[in-house]
């Protein structure tokens, strides 16, 4: 929508109306202003007025208009206001922390009918929960042996889930340090406000690898108030045929419930145990409930000035009216003075320096 910054300036536009026109039959005389060359612009013929026609006067009247209606809607400072946005003035500090080891190739469970790995799962699940929690910064850790920042914390949601979808088995390395990642989450959450730090974490299995153990990194999330919910993925039983037959297995049996428990009780979140597609999405949908998006917001309108083109259209029309008045041969007769003039002091300038030689 186009405004105007100061509108009430367009009030400027009957000014004219209040100015009395000037007499042109006044005899009255009066001082001039002397031109010691004024001789020499009479003999180039740029010293006469130019024919006064009725369809010139329109012309200079109708320009006269322009000039004045642009220069004064530029000093109104018109804009373009687009449509309202919304910031979030704050909003909660959410790491996810996702085991990417090669025990998550494990095709334990379904997706849309069809048997996938648990970071196929793990992929399609948490993307939907990144892209809700918009208004939230999100940051993704990956980890095996060791844990590294996939994506710091950050409002764009769309590149965290990118970076999620590019994460591949084993590429942290081939066993589990999930204390190593939750120290790795609190150095990061630490300088955030104490009331939004959260951190979800997701594994398959359990704390083979690292330096930190799992209860003494939850102990340091807890001093810093870092809430951290815990979620072990894998079925509890899964058919697997050989040729011996089939078999039933617990493909999760190396998955340490017990220390997400202790984790989760001991920072004040909690533990959750997803077996198969439906459970996780329900797990992620009740972490949304738990830790609801901050609802404050700021407004604001992006606008855009315009004021350059109307003032640029006065100028034009300014421009154009001297060049009426003057006339068009007076104007070409002034170019052509001025080349001569520069082709004399050419010459002399020439002369000079052959006498000189």
């Amino acid at each position: 929508m186009l405004e105007f910054e100061w509108p009430w300036l367009l009030l400027l536009l009957a000014a004219p109306l209040l100015i009395k026109p000037r007499n042109n039959a006044t005899t009255e005389q009066k001082q001039a202003l002397r031109i010691p060359f004024f001789n020499q612009l009479e003999a180039a013929g740029l010293t006469g007025k130019g024919v006064t026609t009725p369809q010139r006067s329109k012309l200079l009247k109708l320009l006269q208009l322009i000039a004045w209606v642009s220069l004064v809607v530029a000093v109104s400072r018109p804009q373009y206001v687009g449509e309202l946005v919304e910031v979030p003035l704050s909003g909660r500090d959410l790491m996810l922390a996702v085991d990417i080891s090669p025990s998550m190739k494990e095709e334990d469970m379904l997706l849309k009918g069809y048997q996938v790995t648990r970071l196929d799962v793990v992929k399609s699940v948490v993307s939907d929960f990144v892209e809700q929690r918009k208004g939230d910064r999100v940051g993704l850790i990956l980890f095996g042996s060791q844990p590294y920042i996939q994506s710091p914390l950050s409002f764009d949601t769309v590149t965290v889930n990118t970076l999620l979808q590019e994460a591949f088995l084993g590429m942290a390395g081939r066993a589990t340090a999930i204390g190593d990642a939750i120290t790795l989450a609190v150095k990061r959450l630490r300088e955030r406000p104490q009331n939004s730090r959260v951190l979800v974490l997701l594994t398959d299995g359990a704390n083979t690898a690292g330096e930190i153990q799992p209860e003494k990194a939850a102990q340091l999330a807890a001093k810093e108030n870092i809430k951290i919910y815990t979620i072990g993925i894998g079925a509890e039983q899964m058919v697997k045929r050989g040729f011996l037959g089939s078999r039933t297995v617990n493909p999760s049996k190396d998955l340490d419930e017990d220390a997400l428990q202790q984790i989760a009780d001991t920072t004040g979140g909690q533990f959750f145990r997803a077996r198969n597609t439906g459970e996780l999405e329900l797990i992620y949908e009740g972490i949304n409930q738990l830790e609801p998006i901050e609802q404050e917001v700021r407004s604001y309108r992006p606008t855009r000035s315009y004021f350059h083109w109307p003032l640029a259209l006065s100028f034009l029309s300014l421009i154009a009216m001297i060049l009426i008045k003057l006339g068009m041969p007076q104007v070409q007769r002034l170019l052509n003075a001025r080349s001569v003039a520069r082709k004399s002091s050419h010459q002399s300038t020439s002369s000079t320096d052959q006498v000189e030689g």
